[in-house]
C-alpha cells in the first residue's frame, strides 16, 4: 500500500488526517467525515476503517489522559451498557439484513435534528436520563454497522451536560470504548497483520497528535454556545454524509 504512494500522496493524506483530528479535539468524534472521502482515493476503502480505528483510539486515550477526569461518569454508566448492546444488534441486522433504509431515517433525522438546534427558533429542552435508552442503543448500532455513531452520542450529551469540557471528554471516552471494540475484531481477524497498515498508522500519528491538540485549543477558546453550535455543525455534515452514502 505504502509503496503505491507518492511523497505528495503522503503530504496531502497527513495534512487530511491532521484536519479530520482538528475536528475530532473539537467535537469528540466526526474523523470519518473529514478523513474517509480523502482516504477513499488513495486506499482501498477495506483499509480505512481498521486504520481510522487504531488512531481513533490512541487518540481518545490521549484527550482521556489529559482530562478523563472531567468526563460524567453517571452519563457513561447509562450509555456503554447500552452502547454494547446495540452494537450486538447492528451486528446481527448486518448479518440477516440490508441496513441502507437505516441510513435514509437517521440522515433525515439527525438533519432536522441539527437545523432545529442551529435555527434558535426556541431553547431544546433538557433531555431526561430514560433518554439515554434509545440514543445508546442507536448509538451502537450505527457504530456497529457503519462505524459511525458518535453524532448520537453528542445530541443526548449536549442536551444533558452544562459543561463543554464534559461533553467533549464523555464524547470521546465513548468514542474509545466503541472503537475499542471495533479494532479487538479487527485484531481477532488478523487485519493488523498487515504491516503496512501499521506503518501507514506509525506515520500518520504526528498529525492525529498535532489534530487533536490544535482542536482542544480551539474549544477552551469557545463558550459553551459556540461550543454547542459548532458540534450541531458537525452533526448537520454527519446526516448529510449519510443521505450522500444512502443514494449512492
Amino acid at each position: 500500500m505504502l509503496s503505491h504512494l507518492s511523497v505528495s500522496h503522503l503530504s496531502i493524506i497527513w495534512l487530511g488526517v491532521a484536519i479530520s483530528y482538528v475536528v475530532f479535539g473539537i467535537a469528540g468524534f466526526g474523523t470519518a467525515l473529514v478523513a474517509s472521502p480523502l482516504l477513499a482515493q488513495f486506499m482501498p476503502v477495506s483499509h480505512i476503517v481498521p486504520l481510522l480505528a487504531l488512531l481513533d483510539f490512541f487518540a481518545a486515550t490521549t484527550n482521556l489522559a489529559r482530562d478523563g477526569r472531567k468526563a460524567e461518569f453517571s452519563e457513561l454508566k447509562r450509555l456503554v451498557p447500552l452502547m454494547i448492546v446495540g452494537s450486538g444488534i447492528g451486528a446481527l441486522i448486518l448479518l440477516f439484513t440490508k441496513p441502507d433504509v437505516l441510513l435514509l431515517l437517521l440522515g433525515i433525522f439527525v438533519i432536522g435534528y441539527s437545523m432545529y438546534s442551529l435555527s434558535g427558533y426556541k431553547p431544546m429542552a433538557k433531555f431526561g436520563p430514560a433518554l439515554s435508552v434509545p440514543f445508546g442503543l442507536v448509538g451502537g448500532v450505527f457504530s456497529a454497522l457503519f462505524g459511525s455513531g458518535g453524532f448520537i452520542y453528542a445530541i443526548y450529551l449536549q442536551s444533558r451536560l452544562d459543561s463543554k469540557e464534559h461533553i467533549r471528554v464523555t464524547q470521546t471516552t465513548l468514542i474509545g470504548l466503541s472503537t475499542l471494540t471495533r479494532l479487538l475484531i479487527f485484531l481477532a481477524a488478523g487485519v493488523y497483520a498487515d504491516r503496512n497498515l501499521l506503518l501507514l498508522a506509525a506515520l500518520l500519528a504526528p498529525s492525529m497528535l498535532v489534530g487533536v491538540w490544535v482542536g482542544r485549543r480551539i474549544t477552551l477558546k469557545l463558550t459553551r454556545e459556540q461550543f454547542i453550535r459548532l458540534v450541531n455543525i458537525v452533526i448537520l455534515v454527519s446526516g448529510v454524509f449519510l443521505l450522500v452514502r444512502y443514494f449512492s
